[in-house]
């Protein structure tokens, strides 16, 4: 008998396997959006093993579905993107209570689930908090590096200091202990005045 926790687990990435957009990773190919919910966890369940089911669940359904709201269905301008990204926190959770409730979870379970994924009193919730450290730390790990071939130094210091500002001070200090790259440490050193 698989329990509600491993049913919806299951499911989420079944959903997430859909994704279209292949990632690589030690020359292995996945889904983007499974990758991501992957390594969400995991990363989860290093910085904090101890964490609630709620949690759990919520860092692997983080990005569901991501691919079927395209950030160009909306105006490419700062308002645009906002509204892109609250829109796609809704439709997160929305797509996860969907699945919590096949396999079986009670309302007020769905409910805190739907709370986190929406990042909802950040700062103020502590489980909140916990996701979007998990958040700041998946994208340093696995992400910084792609955004800095992309972007000038003046806009990468302004999103790291972003990034820093949102995290707790365990999450600064689980951050400082990435294994980055000689030229990536001395830019989060230099965004950060450290």
């Amino acid at each position: 008998m698989s329990t509600p926790f491993q049913k919806a687990s299951e499911w989420i990435d079944a959903e997430n396997a859909q994704d279209p957009n292949i990632e690589t990773d030690q020359n292995v190919e996945y889904p983007k959006e499974l990758l991501y919910s992957n390594r969400m966890y995991e990363k989860l369940m290093e910085f904090c093993p101890e964490a609630s089911e709620e949690v759990q669940i919520a860092s692997k359904a983080q990005h569901i579905c991501r691919w079927k709201v395209a950030r160009e269905s909306y105006p490419m301008d700062r308002v645009g993107y906002l509204r892109w990204r609250e829109d796609l926190k809704k439709f997160h959770a929305k797509t996860t209570a969907e699945i919590l409730e096949r396999a079986g979870y009670e309302q007020s379970f769905i409910d805190r689930v739907s709370f986190l994924i929406e990042k909802k009193l950040l700062k103020k919730d502590a489980e909140t908090q916990l996701l979007e450290d998990v958040i700041c730390l998946v994208f340093l790990d696995y992400y910084l590096e792609p955004f800095v071939e992309k972007h000038d130094d003046e806009k990468l210091k302004n999103i790291i200091k972003k990034t820093w500002d949102k995290m707790s001070e365990k999450g600064h200090q689980e951050a400082l202990k990435i294994n980055y790259s000689e030229e990536n440490l001395n830019l989060i050193k230099a965004s950060l005045g450290l």
